[in-house]
């Protein structure tokens, strides 16, 4: 027992440090992936997203049409896609990429379809078109020549736009735009619509959407889904990131606070071995202990906390003599005490609960009391004592 004590003691101190050192690791990672690594949300608008949000509902139509769906997460990937042939680029907004550059990856597409428009991307695209207000969502009719907004009649809207110098808008309201349209220079179009309202897999089914989700997509037999990542910013173009935001001070404070963790724990942490039971000098008998504390009693002329004393030993023995659990309620204590001798509720509630003293004379009379019930209870439970 004496060696098997002090190895489970430091098995455990061994967990400890070993769950404090983990529990730090974490906290580093965590903070640091925040500060330094930053946050992307790829669930709106992915094509590979389940989600209500995701468009993965809108590929496999076009993969089951026979089409060829390319997602390419960088822009490296996506100009490897487009420079096999003839492609539809559909992407979302990439406000990390300059205007050339921008232009540049759109000139490697046959068609280009930009399902998040912002007012960049529709000025660098469509001539000077520009953002308007916002639909209420009920279906609208075409109204125009492009083929694909065409041959789906009505469809859901949502952003509206404001088309620019030759460029044709579908879907009028108020005077304003859910789908622009504009044919390229060098052969092929341009086309801008809310993709929120009509590619996702929510909103997909509604109306016409995914027959327009399908005439706009499938132009062509591939289709490259380009998901712009930070990697893909221009020099001095890409979002700060939250570490270069924050202060130069900050990263060496952290770095202060987590030195100070670890040498607090370590400071309150240490142990010098196991536990050791001293023995004490002094005996102290319980009578002595029991005279000392009705001594502050009397002299604090706290009769109820006396009683109180006395009432509690008092059922302590009764609960014994009448076989009761020791979780068992005063008052049941009482209850079984009047079953068994017979006698009034009330009265064995009062001198084992409910009644108060309020002199010495008050607290000796009650403690008679306690004596003659508890004399009572053992003599009814064991006859035989009566006659000693």
């Amino acid at each position: 027992m004496s060696v098997a004590a002090p190895v489970r003691s430091r098995r455990r101190s061994a967990l400890g440090w070993a769950a404090l050192v983990v529990g730090l690791l974490l906290v580093a990672f965590v903070g640091g992936s925040f500060v330094y690594g930053g946050y992307s949300q790829r669930a709106v608008l992915d094509p590979e997203s389940a989600g209500p949000d995701g468009t993965r509902a809108v590929v496999r139509l076009l993969e089951q049409q026979g089409a060829r769906v390319v997602v390419a997460r960088d822009r490296e990937a996506a100009e490897r896609a487009l420079a096999a042939g003839d492609a539809t680029l559909v992407m979302r907004d990439a406000p990390m990429l300059s205007d050339d550059t921008l232009t540049e990856l759109g000139d490697r597409a046959r068609h280009v379809v930009l399902v998040e428009p912002r007012s960049r991307a529709l000025s660098v695209l469509l001539n000077g078109s520009t953002l308007g207000g916002f639909s209420d969502g009920t279906a609208v009719r075409a109204d125009c020549s492009f083929p694909a907004a065409d041959n789906a009649g009505a469809a859901r809207t949502g952003e509206l736009m404001t088309p620019g110098d030759d460029v044709t808008g579908c879907f009028p309201v108020d005077g304003e735009f859910a789908l622009l349209t504009a044919d390229r220079p060098a052969g092929g179009t341009v086309t801008v619509l809310d993709g929120l309202a009509v590619l996702t897999n929510s909103t997909l089914p509604a109306d016409g959407d995914a027959a327009l989700a399908l005439g706009v997509l499938g132009q062509t037999a591939t289709i490259v889904w380009y998901v712009p990542s930070p990697a893909d910013a221009a020099p001095g173009s890409a979002p700060p990131t939250l570490g270069e935001l924050t202060p130069p001070w900050v990263t060496p404070a952290l770095l202060l606070l987590i030195a100070a963790t670890l040498a607090a724990a370590l400071w309150r942490g240490r142990r010098f071995g196991p536990l050791v039971v001293e023995r004490l000098p002094v005996t102290v008998r319980a009578n002595e202990t029991t005279e000392g504390r009705a001594r502050l009693y009397a002299s604090a002329r706290d009769a109820g906390h006396a009683l109180d004393e006395l009432r509690r030993a008092s059922r302590a023995r009764l609960v014994r003599l009448l076989g009761l659990t020791d979780r068992t309620p005063a008052t049941e204590v009482a209850d079984a005490v009047a079953e068994r001798l017979g006698a009034d509720r009330s009265v064995v509630r009062g001198i084992l609960v409910d009644d108060t003293p309020t002199t010495d004379r008050d607290l000796v009379a009650a403690a008679d009391r306690l004596r003659d019930l508890e004399a009572s209870v053992r003599a009814a439970v064991r006859p035989e004592g009566t006659t000693r």
